[in-house]
């Protein structure tokens, strides 16, 4: 079953050339308007699929993640989507029908947090749905969040034994009762029941029984939960509960700009000594990743978030000591911004990273060693020696957040190419136009 789309912006020809030259800027502008939050767009998705009456998401990402997670929705015959994607528009209408499983397995591609949360989903609908993802999908793992599944009364399994997808979920067997499950991994696990907990029969509690990772995610999960109608219980990020019965309601909501894609642009501003003003995301934003704006403070610029916007100014960069738990896809930005700061920047805490769209520690190690710039990792940390990156091919490994991170750099250093770097699409299919933009 397709989801309709009521129009199509044009392509980027750059999103399908083998690798891309970066063109180095002799001048930033000081304004740019940033797209819809891939991480509350990913969760209005699965909320407006299951809620009462119509949802429209403004400002939604239609990013590959994204238009996954709403064609995915629609397999199960309750709700109709459309795309619009020249107005950044989501529409969601109930069909009537009931949830059943589709005959056919879902394929999410790469797309960590929608695959999670849909197998979550699945368990409401009628039917074994089948899961899976592409060859490092695969790899990723999952083991937990069955785990907690199958607490709740839900048959879920990973077909071949490993704790990775494919996954099979038989559904209409959300009971509801208590879940404990680690949240060192992935906080995702946390954000995928919590996300299907209102429609089990019995409240739903989780208990955290280690360290969360990624707290904000969560932060962020249960406020668009509360703006869609369902209240929850919390005792910090130990315990949670959803009392049964609570039903989502339709709605228009506007998704805030993506903070972690506006990272890029802060540390261009960052690198350069300039100014950026990113409007639209402000002071009151759970996203976690705008204590970027923190950690840029203390390599030696300063920041400013207004009601309604955030404006950076850079300054002379010196190396930090800095954990990077709370927002771990701002590693290789910050590990970026670190190459061209005084000293040394020691990131800590970032273990999961390994088990990323690649392992993002060992693959910004080796593209720095790439730009001269060195760099040694361990389990859980990166450091970065920062100098003046030279112009190299990077190797993006599929990821997103390399790519970008490289082509951040490369607006100061002549020659970096970016191999694939279509790879942008998954978070950010507008980033070269984006980048374009940046340039005064």
């Amino acid at each position: 079953m397709a989801v309709a789309t009521d129009s199509a912006t044009e392509i980027d020809p750059r999103l399908v050339l083998q690798a891309l030259e970066i063109t180095p800027a002799t001048a930033l502008r000081e304004e740019i308007s940033i797209p819809g939050s891939k991480s509350y767009t990913n969760r209005a998705v699965f909320i407006a699929a299951l809620a009462d009456g119509d949802t429209e998401l403004e400002h939604a990402l239609m990013s590959e993640d994204t238009q996954l997670a709403a064609g995915a929705v629609q397999r199960y015959g309750q709700v109709e989507v459309s795309l619009d994607p020249a107005g950044e528009r989501m529409a969601f209408h109930p069909t009537g029908a009931s949830m059943v499983a589709p005959a056919d397995e879902i394929v999410m591609g790469n797309a960590g947090t929608p695959i999670r949360i849909l197998t979550a989903y699945a368990s409401l609908g009628r039917g074994t749905s089948r899961i899976t993802g592409n060859s490092r999908m695969q790899e990723r793992p999952i083991q937990d969040l069955i785990d907690g599944l199958q607490q709740l009364g839900v048959p879920a399994r990973t077909v071949r034994g490993n704790g990775c997808p494919p996954v099979e979920v038989i559904g209409a067997r959300l009971k509801g009762g208590t879940a404990r499950i680690r949240g060192s991994v992935s906080s995702q696990f946390t954000t995928a029941i919590l996300l299907s907990a209102p429609y089990a029969e019995d409240a739903v509690e989780i208990e955290i029984t280690d360290d969360l990772t990624s707290k904000p995610y969560v932060d962020m999960t249960l406020q668009i939960m509360r703006e869609f109608g369902v209240q929850t219980e919390r005792e910090g990020y130990r315990r949670f509960r959803v009392g049964a019965g609570q039903r989502y309601r339709g709605q228009p909501y506007r998704i805030e700009p993506d903070a972690s894609n506006m990272s890029y642009f802060l540390a261009a501003a960052a690198i350069s000594g300039g100014r950026i003003r990113v409007p639209g995301i402000g002071r009151r934003s759970v996203q976690g990743d705008l204590r970027f704006l923190q950690v840029l403070e203390q390599m030696g610029c300063s920041s400013r978030a207004e009601e309604d916007s955030v404006e950076l100014l850079g300054g002379r960069l010196r190396g930090i000591d800095v954990d990077m738990n709370w927002m771990p896809d701002l590693v290789p930005t910050l590990a970026a911004v670190a190459a061209f700061a005084d000293g040394r920047t020691r990131i800590t805490n970032i273990g999961n990273l390994r088990i990323k769209e690649c392992d993002r520690i060992a693959a910004m190690e080796a593209e720095l060693a790439k730009v001269g710039v060195r760099a040694e990792s361990t389990k859980d940390t990166l450091t970065v020696h920062g100098g003046k990156p030279l112009g190299a091919q990077i190797e993006t490994y599929n990821d997103h957040r390399i790519a970008m991170s490289f082509a951040i750099i490369g607006l100061f250093t002549p020659h970096m190419v970016i191999r694939n770097p279509g790879c942008v699409s998954k978070s950010c299919p507008t980033f070269w136009q984006l980048l374009d933009g940046l340039r005064s």
